[in-house]
């Protein structure tokens, strides 16, 4: 029998039986997935019209007329029981589609096998949390981490600003709103703007991506909020930095005063394999607001951080050395073993009644290393047990 074209449901059941945290498919190409950051591609192209077929599937008649003229969209689903965020775009041979795979479980802080005392930050009534790190490095599902804390122990209302929602909650003693950029309001600047009047305790702004947006964040964190918020830096000195030299240098004062008085801590981090139980999990720099780091900050003196995290253990304060000797010593883990019930408010795909028994899903752990120079390894692989290429032919029904 002939094998008919694999559709986007198979191929996340593969991803995700593979233990990959991305899948890229590409007109023409072959489907490539990344396994602890490391580029597999498979053997057997795929045709450009199955991708538009996946791609207008994907974003009904509405999204892909703006497609058609943007050439690009971020959006995510549920997708065979599997929660993925994509990017679709337009390339020079047709459509692509770079998909992530998120947590299949309401990440939780130890869920995300991240330190405990980490905690302690969502006790503060006020004031900005900052994850950072390079893409990839699992900086939502953090965040998502920190919501869920809250929202299992404390009510509060919680507004979340999102480009695109990754991680659906459901209210369990907070109340949750949740915004997409895009779709329920026009801008990151808009929806802030709009949340200081909706009554909130806690705000989580996806990613700080300009000015206007760093300054309203700051603003709703000085004036009563807890804010929690992402950048793109590989550590907490240099994310405090990048944040300052964003604005112009007539205000960058006024700024460091602002953020030395509403900073909370700042988490740098970045994914590490580890053998032994064969996961990835975040090995972290922790910065605590002492007073020592808020004059640092005041005074623009950011190389001084360095010192202050070497010897701020007793505030809590972690660097990426001691935080993986810590790392090395731990002995609990948390191993996941499937899809929870219930962990998004969106219905799941019919497809994932074909998730295979014991599929492991890929969690905020097996999210992508920082870029290398390795280059993309093309693997022929063979139609073993368990290899991709024989988990495409099982689930395309060639017999």
């Amino acid at each position: 029998m002939d094998n008919p074209e694999p559709t986007l449901e198979s191929l996340v059941v593969v991803a995700a039986r593979q233990g990959a945290s991305d899948l890229h498919l590409e007109a023409g190409l072959p489907p490539a997935v990344r396994i602890r950051g490391v580029l597999q591609v498979a053997a057997h192209p795929l045709p450009a019209k199955s991708l538009v077929e996946i791609a207008r599937a994907l974003l009904g008649a509405d999204g892909w007329a703006a497609f058609e003229q943007r050439r690009s969209c971020d959006l995510s689903r549920n997708i065979a029981g599997y929660r993925c965020r994509f990017n679709v775009f337009q390339t020079s041979r047709g459509i692509g589609l770079a998909l992530r795979l998120l947590s299949s479980f309401q990440v939780t802080l130890e869920k995300l096998n991240l330190h405990p005392d980490l905690r302690r930050w969502i006790g503060h009534s006020h004031g900005l949390i900052l994850v950072c790190g390079p893409t990839g490095c699992g900086k939502s599902s953090t965040l998502a981490a920190f919501v869920q804390e809250i929202n299992l122990s404390d009510a509060r209302h919680i507004v979340t600003i999102e480009s695109p929602i990754e991680y659906h909650f459901r209210p369990v003693r907070s109340y949750i709103r949740q915004r997409e950029v895009g779709r329920d309001t026009p801008s990151f600047e808009q929806a802030l703007l709009d949340a200081l009047r909706e009554d909130p305790d806690v705000l989580m702004v996806g990613e700080m991506r300009d000015p206007e947006t760093m300054r309203l964040t700051l603003n709703a964190a000085e004036t009563g909020h807890l804010v929690l918020s992402t950048l793109h830096s590989s550590t907490a000195a240099e994310a405090l930095q990048r944040m300052v030299s964003a604005f112009p240098p007539e205000i960058q004062a006024g700024v460091c005063a602002q953020l030395a008085d509403c900073l909370i801590g700042v988490i740098a981090q970045r994914l590490r394999h580890r053998p032994d139980i064969n996961l990835r999990v975040p090995e972290c720099e922790i910065l605590v607001s002492s007073t020592a780091v808020k004059s640092f900050i005041r005074s623009r003196e950011f190389f001084k951080i360095a010192s202050s995290l070497e010897t701020g253990a007793e505030h809590g304060m972690w660097t990426f050395t001691r935080y993986r000797a810590w790392l090395d010593k731990r002995t609990k883990w948390h191993i996941p073993t499937g899809p929870e019930p219930g962990n998004s408010e969106e219905e799941t795909s019919p497809a994932s009644a074909a998730v295979p028994a014991g599929a492991a899903p890929a969690s905020a752990a097996a999210a992508p290393a920082p870029p290398t120079n390795r280059p993309p390894q093309r693997i022929e692989i063979k139609p073993v047990e368990g290899g991709l290429e024989s988990l495409l032919r099982r689930l395309g029904g060639k017999s």
